[in-house]
């Protein structure tokens, strides 16, 4: 087995932390495990009389560095770490909190020729990929599990989150979670709320954007944690972002709630309780959370999208356009936005802004296919028939269903090409014979092309369905 000897150089905010690391070309398991086994260690809290709290699990990102879970170690007095040969050492305090990922940066003093450092990757793993989680849990110290990336996940106003197959036990919360090369990937994170214990973990992406600082004793932290809303409240936005990493909007909607309620200006905590209103159903609600959410950070692109979102669903289309408008003022490189945008414009009859709307979103995303079938449809009810050809056409390629040849053809016979047309429409028939809009045009193409034996046929076809297109067509047969 190839290995190659290289120095990664980790930047931790304001200075640079450098180590070297194994990092070999992909292992087969036993050797992985065996090899990176000993950059996991066990962590234990105390409370000020000395009594244990709780136990974790993290692992050494350098000499003097360890990464755990935030709420493993936030109400102690001191922490210990114990090694995988059962030494033990103090930590010296905390560096780096990242409260909404439920991330903590400890400072430890442990001889050199004991640590074996982690390198990690700053990008995210792909879906499929094989990962082990190497955790600590008191009495089974090097526990393993694996498993795959089962799903990385985009929650809007937080980051993405990786969905993971491998089981994280009590106890292995803050564990490495490595890739076949390994390479740290995640934080395996084991939150558990209301009777649920919801593995996932926090990209290491996240460590990469940790922002060091002063060491911080644990009675400090815990008394911060104490009086300081904001920490109180990331503790529920991060059980929030578990729920929703499950697309569990209800159980993670009381979560958000609660953060805002104790943080009346969290931002993030009235983002998210405003999309899971939303996502709910819940769109009156959703707006009054989203609004907040836009007065104490009016920079924030995603809010005015949701305000967008609801003021549509209830009908408040010139709200609707507003909010959008707003949200590509300050992001206007998501197509998703200008094609909601497009809509809302569609209902306040504004068909010019339309037509633009979706353009700008093809232009930001190509293969975006409904984007392409609602400007074809607009080109087509501005009488643009060569435009809304054109555009159907290119729809074909994402696309090639009867409704959109059905389109397709529609527009030919505006333009008078009568074998387009008459083409078009045959495949819309071909690919759903219950498509009776598509049949009736398909027999007016004939009805044009002189052929009215053919456009009997599909009278027929269209009166034993007893569709109320048979009509229409009768009395084109027989003006």
């Amino acid at each position: 087995m190839f290995n190659s000897y290289i120095k990664l150089i980790v930047p931790f905010s304001a200075f640079l932390v450098i180590f070297a690391v194994d990092v070999p070309a992909q292992d087969f398991l036993p050797d992985l495990v065996r090899r990176i086994k000993p950059s996991a260690v066990a962590i234990e809290t105390f409370d000020s009389r000395g009594n244990s709290l709780s136990r974790g699990s993290g692992f050494f990102t350098a000499v003097d560095r360890i990464i755990t879970n935030r709420h493993v170690i936030e109400r102690s007095s001191r922490v210990e770490v114990h090694l995988l040969d059962g030494k033990k050492f103090p930590v010296k305090g905390v560096i780096a909190i990242d409260g909404e990922g439920d991330l903590a940066l400890l400072l430890v003093d442990i001889p050199a020729q004991l640590v074996r450092p982690l390198p990690i990757l700053n990008s995210v793993p792909q879906e499929g990929e094989s990962i082990v989680v190497i955790g600590n849990p008191f009495g089974l110290e090097g526990s393993v599990s694996n498993g795959i990336v089962s799903a990385v996940r985009e929650i809007a106003g937080y980051g993405k989150i990786i969905q993971i197959t491998a089981p994280i036990s009590p106890g292995s919360s803050g564990s490495p979670v490595v890739n076949m090369m390994g390479q740290v990937i995640g934080v395996a994170t084991l939150q558990a709320a209301e009777g649920q214990s919801l593995n996932f973990a926090v990209p290491a992406e996240r460590i990469f954007a940790l922002r060091t600082g002063d060491v911080q004793t644990f009675n400090a932290l815990a008394a911060e944690t104490q009086k300081n809303k904001r920490a109180a409240a990331e503790r529920l936005y991060s059980q929030g972002v578990a729920q929703l990493s499950r697309d569990d909007y209800a159980r993670a909607l009381p979560f958000f709630e609660k953060a805002a309620e104790i943080d009346n200006s969290y931002p993030e905590a009235w983002y998210q309780a405003g999309f899971c209103y939303g996502t709910l159903g819940r769109h009156t609600d959703s707006l009054k959370a989203s609004k907040q959410a836009a007065k104490l950070r009016p920079d924030w692109a995603a809010v005015y999208v949701n305000i967008g979102a609801s003021s549509f669903a209830l009908s408040q289309y010139k709200e609707a356009a507003d909010a959008y408008r707003q949200a590509i003022k300050l992001d206007d490189d998501n197509a998703e936005t200008q094609f909601s945008y497009g809509l809302s414009l569609n209902k306040l009859n504004r068909p010019d802004e339309e037509i633009l709307a979706y353009k700008r979103a093809i232009a930001v995303k190509p293969d975006y296919p409904n984007a392409i079938e609602k400007l074809g449809q607009a080109y087509f009810k501005q009488k643009r028939w060569a435009d809304a050809a054109a555009t159907f056409e290119q729809l074909k390629t994402y696309k090639p269903d009867a409704k959109t040849y059905s389109a397709l053809g529609e527009s030919y016979l505006e333009l008078g090409k009568l074998d387009e047309g008459v083409a078009a429409l045959n495949n819309a028939v071909n690919y759903d014979p219950e498509l009776e809009q598509a049949r009736y045009n398909l027999g007016k193409a004939y009805i044009k092309a002189g052929n009215r034996d053919m456009a009997m046929v599909h009278y027929e076809i269209l009166r034993s369905a007893k569709s109320d297109w048979a009509d229409k067509l009768f009395v084109l047969l027989n003006p």
